[in-house]
């Protein structure tokens, strides 16, 4: 089934694009250009890209445009997020990249249907709208936004779905992190198959 919100995979409403560096995750750290697609329906109530939601609130760009744009950096990877990116069909869009040499990377709640041809796909499931099981299967990286203590048992339970090679990942929610870090870390401890993961771009202050 389609799911997308868009009139014509060739054209995607896109609210930021910005070269920088991959700041969560298995890639934490590397060069990478973020495509933020506008268009959510999953509304976490911690979301820090709320003004994403919309996606008729923002400018609707070529293919041809945001892959060129994104052309002008020396990295080649390519992190489509949003909002929810899959809300979108990606076939074009990760066509192109590759045709420029990219990478394609992609951070999504898995809440639509997977669409394009990627190359890594995080996976940050979200209570408010739970993943699709294909995408579960598919993701490269699980990422699991902890912001209460019964968000341990939302990891375990799309960890047990998760395909065997996946590497699994707890994060603190931002505005929690004080708090809910330590408790992170001693989870890990006892639980070692999970990784840390920060937002490192928050920390030194980048996009």
């Amino acid at each position: 089934m389609d799911t997308s919100i868009a009139t014509n995979n060739r054209t995607l409403p896109v609210m930021e694009y910005f070269y920088t560096i991959q700041g969560e995750g298995f890639y934490q750290g590397q060069a990478a250009y973020f495509i933020r697609l506008g268009g959510c329906d999953v509304g976490c109530h911690w979301c820090d890209v709320k003004e994403s939601w919309d996606a008729d609130k923002h400018p609707k760009y070529d293919v041809a445009d945001i892959v060129s744009q994104a052309a002008q950096f020396p990295g080649r990877i390519a992190v489509i997020t949003g909002g929810e990116p899959l809300m979108h069909n990606l076939d074009a869009l990760t066509s192109a990249l590759h045709e420029a040499g990219f990478r394609t990377h992609i951070e999504t709640s898995g809440s639509s249907p997977l669409s394009g041809s990627l190359d890594w796909i995080t996976l940050s499931p979200k209570k408010f709208k739970a993943p699709l099981e294909e995408v579960n299967r598919a993701a490269h990286e699980l990422k699991v936004v902890i912001f209460n203590k019964s968000d341990f048992a939302w990891a375990e339970k799309h960890a047990a779905l998760a395909s065997p090679g996946c590497k699994l990942y707890l994060q603190p929610e931002w505005s929690k992190a004080k708090e809910m870090t330590p408790l992170i870390v001693d989870y890990i401890k006892d639980h070692p198959q999970w990784q840390l993961s920060l937002q490192v771009h928050k920390y030194i202050n980048v996009p």
